[in-house]
């Protein structure tokens, strides 16, 4: 079995994202053992392509015996050299002793640096076979991908593919729910964060307190410190399971506020390009009412659950 059918076996049966030093630990020996392969290869395809003709031969020969009777001479000179500045063995003796805790103190160095090379060296190996992989699997009509998600690689279903997953994910088990109220609170942490409990009851204009406790408990959110001010509250970040349950690399790439303003605009117009003069007119009196529900207490809000995404193999 190839080395990147491996590579694609551990990433598909993996639970969690499959790191880099991970693999390196597991297929160091194979990964050089496969860049000598592919060099020999080369080597070999270069050869062939290459090798001199049979009339060429004694042309070759000649030219190769030229700087082997040129280099004699300077290599007996050298010779020579070494031999009148080399020391005697009485002078070797006496600093031998005294350089050797030094020598293998340079031994060792030489040793992690080598060991660091290596470490390098697989890890490029390894990189480049995974970004082959990804690039066949984007290519091809698979319904599955590999993706970069949390410092690691795994296995993902594709956009296209989501909605006739999800359906059938949604016949076997519930997804992982929340209410309105923990929604808003995590988008508020993801994207402020750090920030502290008080921040996000002023930008959510109630009391979260309750909230943020079921979002601990899920290892949405944790702590991350304290802020440096009167009181020193307890500052809140997302963790790697939130970038699990949502597919994401990083923070980084969560949707920007314009994104959000563009597709709130198009929801709106989609409605009001559909609907007649009394439609609108029902619509401004169904709003009035729902701005009297929405100044009720939060947990009136929070009855009616969403689910804040599906199992991890489909939320990427």
């Amino acid at each position: 079995m190839s080395l990147k059918a491996k590579l694609e076996a551990v990433i598909y049966a993996a639970e969690e994202p499959v790191t880099l030093a991970q693999l390196s630990a597991l297929f160091a020996g194979e990964a050089l053992e496969w860049k000598a392969e592919q060099a020999a290869a080369r080597a070999a395809e270069t050869g062939e392509e290459g090798a001199p003709g049979p009339e060429a031969l004694p042309l070759v020969m000649e030219a190769e015996a030229k700087p082997e009777a040129e280099a004699k001479p300077e290599a007996e000179a050298e010779a020579a050299e070494g031999a009148e500045g080399a020391p005697s063995a009485d002078e070797e003796a006496a600093p031998a002793g005294e350089e050797q805790p030094k020598t293998a103190e340079a031994a060792e160095a030489e040793a992690r640096k080598h060991a660091r090379l290596r470490e390098r060296e697989v890890r490029g190996i390894l990189r480049g076979l995974i970004e082959e992989l990804i690039a066949q699997y984007t290519s091809d009509e698979r319904g599955v991908e590999i993706r970069e998600i949390a410092g690691g690689y795994r296995m993902a279903t594709k956009v296209e593919c989501h909605d006739a997953v999800r359906m059938f994910v949604k016949s076997l088990k519930p997804a992982m729910k929340l209410s309105l109220p923990a929604l808003e609170t995590l988008a508020v942490v993801a994207y402020k964060q750090p920030v502290t409990a008080p921040e996000v009851n002023e930008i959510r204009g109630v009391d979260s307190s309750g909230v943020f406790g079921s979002l601990l408990a899920r290892k949405l959110i944790a702590t991350a410190g304290r802020k440096q001010v009167i009181g020193r509250p307890i500052l809140y970040k997302t963790t790697r399971e939130f970038l699990l349950r949502f597919g994401l690399k990083d923070v980084s790439e969560l949707p920007s506020m314009e994104e959000f303003e563009k597709m709130a605009a198009a929801e709106l117009e989609e409605p009001e390009a559909a609907s007649g003069p009394e439609d609108r007119q029902g619509s401004e009196s169904g709003s009035a009412a729902q701005t009297r529900v929405e100044g009720e207490p939060e947990f009136e809000l929070s009855t009616a659950e969403d689910p804040i995404a599906e199992p991890s193999n489909i939320a990427e």
